[in-house]
């Protein structure tokens, strides 16, 4: 893939991302692709993932994603962005983050996520 492909790959997958659309970012990862997250060092599956963002469409249905930068790499991109919802009891939110993503034959493998844990914390009570 050129530099402008992953360029691409990342404008589909943010955009599926913030319009909920679910099968897209499905499609985007390898099967056995791992996404990890510095906020509890755990590494998910796919599927875990999935749930996740499921939750998180029907939590946040406002969410917007701010890039303030996206970078090519020789094998994926970067994104650092600021994340901004409302939260369900009305709260103007914002999370800043970063995701440095690993691509082989155009999908996903890897995808690690750094989150400012103060600001994801305000998600804590609305069930994650």
């Amino acid at each position: 893939m050129t530099a402008q492909d992953y360029l691409d790959f990342a404008e589909r997958f943010v955009g599926a991302i913030q319009s909920g659309d679910v099968a897209t970012v499905r499609a985007c990862y390898a099967p056995d692709a791992k996404l990890w997250h510095n906020s509890d060092g755990i590494e998910q599956t796919v599927d875990q993932n999935i749930k996740v963002l499921e939750w998180f469409i029907r939590t946040l249905p406002d969410r917007n994603y701010r890039v303030v930068r996206r970078e090519a790499l020789s094998d994926g991109f970067l994104q650092q962005h600021v994340l901004e919802a409302t939260l369900p009891d009305g709260t103007k939110w914002a999370m800043d983050a970063c995701c440095v993503i690993k691509m082989k034959d155009g999908l996903i493998t890897r995808l690690d996520e750094y989150i400012d844990s103060a600001q994801s914390g305000a998600l804590r009570s609305f069930g994650r």
